[in-house]
């Protein structure tokens, strides 16, 4: 009968003690590059798996992670969450994913749901109908170590990574404006989220730059995040239906882009009168009719690098006092 490898079975192949085995197969920083590198080869060559119970039972730990976003369906979170699966299992972890539909109630639901299921960290992208963060605050207070990612807040001091969604939303409205649109309206998600402010200071910045007027009245907020295809919907009609309308938008939300193509197209507009640039990761985005210009965020790698940084805050043997938010670069495609 097999029996697979365990390290004391590596230990006393290599002539390590199993202490110095399981700290290289943990990555632990004492150990030497060296020698991390052979036992790693020589675990794969013997086909080692990890027992997460037997580690969790040894060092309180239950060598999970939780991971709450919006919504599953947003093509921008799945990739996210690749990246942050790509690290977690190599690493001996397994993910808890929940999504909360941008519903503030939703999302205090599952993050307590998953703090008693003695996750061993969150990863958070936060809600569009949230504003109280007290219950995350209590959390992190208590010692549960948190990093947000894409929509992330300043009340909590730990590590963050989200994309320059100023340059990204500049980018996108400038691209507008070379294309002639003086009139350009914003589509934009909840006025709470760090992503929604970033954004509407790119599109100012970008008019204020191009010397054109910014003009309140062509703002319209989706406070639930294009989840409502009828918020999106009534809010396109609004803009639609003003006497001077206008003869562009700037959607900056992946989901709300996709409802207001969508919208665009049960109202029958004529895509000449007016240009459509938004946020979007689709994949399937440059299928769209009528198209549009696009920023795409590098999500994938946002998940690998917020899931690193949480890796670092749950395996540190010593407080982490000092902490870092990454901001990754967009890319604009522009319509062909």
């Amino acid at each position: 009968m097999y029996k697979p490898a365990t390290i004391k079975d590596i230990a006393l192949a290599l002539k390590l003690s199993p202490s110095t085995v399981s700290r290289a197969l943990r990555d632990g920083y004492e150990i030497s590059t060296e020698t991390k590198k052979l036992v790693m080869d020589y675990a794969k060559q013997v086909n080692y798996k990890s027992n997460p119970i037997a580690l969790s039972l040894k060092n309180r730990r239950s060598y999970s992670i939780g991971i709450v976003v919006p919504k599953l369906a947003n093509s921008f979170f799945s990739q996210a969450i690749a990246g942050i699966e790509s690290i977690a299992y190599e690493r001996g972890y397994h993910t808890i994913i929940t999504q909360t539909h941008d519903s503030s109630e939703r999302e205090l639901i599952n993050v307590n749901h998953l703090a008693q299921r003695s996750v061993d960290g969150l990863l958070i992208s936060m809600s569009a109908g949230t504003s109280d963060y007290t219950f995350l605050k209590t959390l992190h207070d208590d010692g549960l170590p948190i990093v947000f990612f894409d929509r992330i807040i300043s009340e909590i001091e730990t590590f963050k990574v989200t994309s320059d969604n100023f340059r990204g939303a500049y980018n996108a409205t400038e691209s507008l404006i070379k294309a002639e649109r003086k009139k350009i309206a914003l589509l934009s998600n909840a006025p709470q989220l760090s992503i929604t402010n970033e954004r509407l200071a790119g599109y100012m910045s970008a008019l204020a730059d191009h010397n054109i007027p910014f003009k309140p009245e062509l703002i319209r907020n989706c406070v639930k995040g294009g989840n409502d295809y009828q918020e999106v919907e009534d809010a396109v009609k609004d803009l639609l239906a003003l006497a001077d309308k206008p003869d562009a938008i700037f959607i900056s939300s992946d989901r709300i882009s996709i409802s207001c193509i969508r919208a665009l197209k049960n109202l029958n507009f004529d895509p000449k009168e007016i240009a459509i640039a938004g946020f979007s990761n689709s994949d399937v985005v440059d299928l769209l009719q009528p198209s549009l210009s696009y920023v795409k965020q590098k999500s994938f790698e946002m998940g690998q690098v917020a899931v690193e940084m949480l890796l670092r805050l749950i395996e540190s043997k010593y407080p982490i006092t000092e902490f870092e938010t990454r901001i990754l670069d967009t890319e604009l495609h522009l319509i062909k």
